[in-house]
C-alpha cells in the first residue's frame, strides 16, 4: 500500500498532530560560567510542524524540507517508546535552521501522531534524537526555564504580560550544534523575570540578543536599530538562527512595520500576539 493510500485509510485510523513552533528566545545563555545553558523561548503559534500517522509499515514523507531519515524516525519512535511502523508525512510551515524550533516541533508532531504525548518522554526521546531541544513538547513552553542540552525543566515561570510581535528571519539558515556552549551567561537576567512587566521583559530580552550578537555574531545585525526607529519597548533573536522579532505593546506595532523589516533584509514576516494568564 502507497503512503497516499494509507493516508485515505478510515479516519478513525489517522492521527493528525500539529506542534507550533517559536521565534527565537527571549533568553539564551549560561547560567555562570560552567552553569547549564539555558533559555526562555519565544512562542510562535502561527508558524510550525504537522505530522500525519496511518496504519502500514513504517514509512516517512516529507513533501518540503527533509527533516529526519527512515532510520532516525524509527529510532525516535523506539525512545518514545512507540511501535516502530505506520506511515507518517511531515510538512512545515517554519525553516530548518531558522532558529524557529523546526528540528524540535518536527519530532514533536512525529511522537504525538505516533501516540506519544507525555512531554517528558517525548523530551528524553527529542533529545536523543537531536542533541538538543527547545521545549515545545510543553503546553506552555515560554512559562519554563530550559536546559536545553540536558532536554529538562530548570524552573516554572509566571505567565507573560501580554504582547504584539512582529517578526521575520535575517541572514542565512544555521543548524545548532549541539556541542555549541559559548554563550553569555544570563544568570542576572533572570533576576526578577517573573515580576517583570512588558517593558522589564523586552530589556532583558533585548540585552540577551546583544550579548549573543556581540560574543557569536552575525556583525551590523539590524534587529536593534529597527527596534528603536520602530518605537519597539525591545528585540529579541534566535540565538541559534537567523530568528528575529520586536516586542510592542498590544495594538501598538506602527504601519509599516513589516516593510520596513523586509527593506532590511527580513523574510517571512509574520506578526502575532501572545501573553496574558
Amino acid at each position: 500500500m502507497t503512503l497516499a493510500a494509507g493516508l485515505r485509510a478510515p479516519a478513525e485510523a489517522i492521527r493528525r498532530a500539529r506542534v507550533a513552533g517559536h521565534l527565537g528566545e527571549f533568553l539564551q545563555g549560561r547560567l555562570g560560567p560552567d552553569g547549564p545553558l539555558a533559555l526562555v523561548t519565544l512562542p510562535c503559534p502561527g508558524l510550525g510542524a504537522e505530522a500525519i500517522r496511518a496504519p502500514g509499515p513504517l514509512a516517512l514523507d516529507q513533501p518540503g524540507a527533509q527533516m529526519l531519515t527512515l532510520p532516525a524516525l524509527c529510532d525516535l519512535l523506539a525512545s518514545g517508546g512507540a511501535a516502530p511502523d505506520g506511515r507518517f508525512r511531515l510538512t512545515l510551515d517554519l525553516p530548518p535552521g531558522g532558529g524557529a524550533g523546526a528540528s524540535t516541533a518536527a519530532r514533536v508532531a512525529l511522537l504525538h501522531a505516533a501516540g506519544v504525548t507525555d512531554p517528558a518522554t517525548v523530551a528524553r526521546a527529542c533529545l536523543a534524537s537531536e542533541g538538543a531541544s527547545d521545549p515545545l513538547m510543553f503546553d506552555r513552553p515560554e512559562r519554563l526555564l530550559w536546559a536545553s542540552r540536558e532536554g529538562r525543566v530548570l524552573a516554572e515561570l509566571p505567565p507573560l504580560p501580554p504582547m504584539e510581535l512582529v517578526g521575520g528571519f535575517f541572514g542565512p539558515a544555521r543548524r545548532t550544534d549541539p556541542a555549541d556552549l559559548a554563550f553569555p551567561d544570563i544568570s542576572d537576567l533572570l533576576e526578577g523575570w517573573g515580576a517583570a512587566d512588558l517593558a522589564g521583559v523586552a530589556r532583558r530580552a533585548s540585552l540577551s540578543a546583544a550579548r549573543c550578537l556581540q560574543l557569536r555574531g552575525p556583525a551590523e545585525d539590524p534587529t536593534a536599530a529597527l527596534a528603536h526607529g520602530l518605537g519597539a519597548l525591545g528585540w529579541a533573536i534566535g540565538h541559534t538562527g537567523p530568528a528575529r522579532a520586536l516586542i510592542f505593546p498590544p495594538g501598538a506595532v506602527p504601519r509599516g512595520a513589516a516593510g520596513a523589516l523586509r527593506a532590511a533584509g527580513f523574510s517571512r514576516i509574520t506578526r502575532f500576539r501572545i501573553g496574558g494568564a
